[in-house]
């Protein structure tokens, strides 16, 4: 099953990045650590790729630490790039991100040049609680849902620091099968976009593979090497008592609670990739996208020349 959610008002904030940008010193991207390659919008990418880039890794107090500081080594490695983590615990966040920016952008700053920081991320990462805490104050909506914050806000944090926020963003096709389900299970994606049983199933297919332990003591579970993500939400099901008549699991309650506690961290700090592996599950994403696209170029232009809108290619005679 492919995941895809764009509403119509991501393409609105499309246009409104590629019109603002122009006018912006640092763009600060904010990503969900638990799926930081997942969360890292290719669109957005492109967008800003002219501008000083702050990725920041948020919900790292749900994540992983060990991996959580694999991507961020990874990040800092690129060019004109800064990545720092945060977490819903920190009280200051502000000072840790004005630093930062005003280090990509040392020539800004002060009255006459005033640091223009645009902060943008995938729906549901956090980032209208995190403007809420580094103001002080109820500046935008937050929820645990996609897509609350539907316009562009401006912010100024100090005299010279004005923050551009814009509504969370994804791109029009997810090309990386893997990504679709991650950001499903964190909740970057709307709920009508995907079934929640298939969602759970491939968490917790990455959760035996990666974190048997957590995942056992969670649900009170026998060890589960060996078993299949079937097998495993069923006995959760079992455990959680989402049953239905007759003894019967209730796979669509099992598999609500699964995403519900790994959305909150109750199964413990997991993240869902590392650098490498995102890699490889984007190689694959782009070989296949190429060859659909090629498909799709091939069924247009045979659709062109039966409706004679080109000319057939000629055949030359050969004397």
């Amino acid at each position: 099953m492919a995941i895809q959610w764009f509403p119509g008002h991501m393409n609105v904030t499309k246009q409104a990045i590629s019109d603002r940008i122009k006018d912006i010193d640092v763009v600060i991207e904010l990503l969900d650590a638990r799926l930081p390659g997942s969360s890292a919008n290719p669109m957005l990418a492109e967008l800003t790729s002219s501008k000083p880039a702050l990725k920041v890794l948020n919900k790292q107090d749900l994540a992983d630490p060990a991996i959580t500081a694999l991507w961020l080594a990874h990040y800092n490695a690129l060019p004109n790039t800064r990545a720092i983590p945060l977490a819903a615990t920190d009280t200051a966040p502000a000072k840790a991100l004005a630093k930062a920016c005003k280090e990509l952008a040392p020539l800004r700053g002060g009255m006459i040049k005033p640091l223009r920081v645009l902060i943008c991320g995938i729906p549901n990462v956090g980032k209208s609680t995190l403007i809420n805490t580094m103001t002080g104050r109820r500046f935008t909506k937050t929820g645990d849902e996609a897509g609350v914050t539907k316009i562009e806000q401006r912010i100024t944090l100090a005299d010279d620091f004005y923050l551009y926020d814009t509504p969370g963003m994804l791109w029009p096709r997810i090309i990386v099968e893997k990504s679709g389900y991650n950001l499903a299970a964190s909740g970057a994606v709307g709920r009508n976009a995907f079934q929640e049983e298939d969602v759970a199933l491939e968490l917790i297919d990455y959760l035996i593979k990666h974190y048997p332990a957590q995942l056992e003591n969670r649900y009170k579970l026998d060890p589960v090497a060996g078993k299949t993500d079937e097998q495993v939400l069923e006995a959760i099901g079992i455990k959680r008592g989402a049953l239905l008549g007759k003894g019967k699991v209730n796979l669509q309650k099992a598999a609500e609670i699964v995403i519900f506690d790994f959305r909150t961290g109750s199964i413990g700090n997991i993240t869902l990739e590392i650098p490498e592996e995102f890699a490889q599950w984007l190689a694959v994403g782009q070989k296949i996208d190429a060859e659909r696209q090629v498909k799709k170029d091939a069924i247009e232009l045979d659709r062109k020349i039966r409706f004679k809108k080109i000319p057939r290619p000629s055949k030359r005679k050969i004397d």
